[in-house]
């Protein structure tokens, strides 16, 4: 694919983003992903409303001594917007389109996974689907579970959920969601550059779909049409107990919140857990060294 052909003008943020371009086919659309590096895959999954560019720094620092693999789910930063009529933007899509990249890539060693926001329920499912492939887990303030009993979807997110018209305006005509993203999921400074590189692939109602229907597909009662997978998910997340797992966690997010943070120390008691109070929902926007420090010390003690 020519970067004329691309969702928005990529050019204008190569100097934070400047790694290759690599795409792979589902059907007549494509899946973009970052490959840097050689070596054990860690591959990171973001969440919405980002992109494979929330995880440039760890791109970064550690593709000189790992294989790191970043891809863009369908219908974010710069993979293809097909119409719902050609791909359901549910959570099952998402796994699906996860679980062939990596079949694309024939990995043959164990991954690391590396997850956020959406990407953690995503991931999480594969990863029950095939757990002997699973070597090492980091959370980033994200969930692979149901809602807690006693925590409520935030309103926000229930406004979106289920009054779908005026947000529909909100999100897909003014771009409301990635932008104000910038400001709410952040706890310190974040340059113009930088915000300007977050919300550049929305930049059009076609190209937010993705946007809006993260949020309409958030599991919460039987009738969702992701609940089912979710459930499943929710159900199988101990065959990883045993897994090494390393949480990093921005205290001041108001979606993955204390309730969302309790329920992963429950689930998985032996989980390394660093939390950083001044630190938001993006925490890698906020705490990028830091995190890769965790990182970093958490792979070298655990090696597959």
């Amino acid at each position: 694919m020519s970067e004329n052909r691309l969702p928005f003008d990529i050019s204008a943020h190569r100097n934070l983003y400047p790694f290759k371009l690599n795409w792979f086919s589902v059907g007549k659309h494509r899946i973009h992903y970052v490959d840097e590096g050689e070596g054990e895959p860690l591959i990171m999954l973001h969440g919405n409303p980002t992109w494979s560019f929330f995880f440039r720094a760890l791109i970064v620092r550690f593709s000189p001594g790992y294989r790191v693999i970043a891809p863009d789910h369908m219908g974010c930063g710069l993979s293809s917007r097909p119409s719902e009529n050609d791909f359901v933007y549910t959570l099952e899509g998402h796994v699906a389109n996860l679980g062939a990249l990596i079949e694309y890539l024939n990995l043959d060693t164990r991954i690391t996974l590396v997850l956020h926001d959406w990407g953690g329920m995503i991931g999480m499912a594969w990863a029950c689907m095939q757990p002997e492939r699973i070597g090492r887990i980091v959370v980033l303030n994200t969930g692979a579970f149901l809602i807690p009993p006693g925590k409520k979807l935030p309103w926000q997110l229930g406004f979106v959920k289920y009054f779908p018209l005026v947000p529909a305006l909100l999100i897909r005509g003014l771009n409301a969601f990635a932008y104000l993203a910038t400001y709410m999921g952040v706890e310190g400074s974040m340059t113009r550059e930088v915000r300007r590189a977050l919300i550049a692939p929305y930049n059009s109602w076609h190209n937010r779909i993705a946007i809006l229907r993260f949020v309409q597909d958030i599991p919460v009662t039987e009738k969702d049409r992701s609940y089912r997978l979710a459930r499943w998910t929710d159900e199988h997340l101990q065959l990883f107990r045993d897994v090494p797992m390393l949480i990093c966690w921005g205290g001041k997010d108001f979606v993955f919140d204390d309730a969302i943070l309790a329920e992963w120390r429950r689930r998985f008691p032996r989980a390394e857990v660093h939390v950083f109070p001044d630190a938001g929902h993006y925490i890698l926007e906020d705490k990028p060294h830091e995190v890769g420090n965790l990182i970093e010390d958490f792979l070298n003690r655990f090696p597959l």
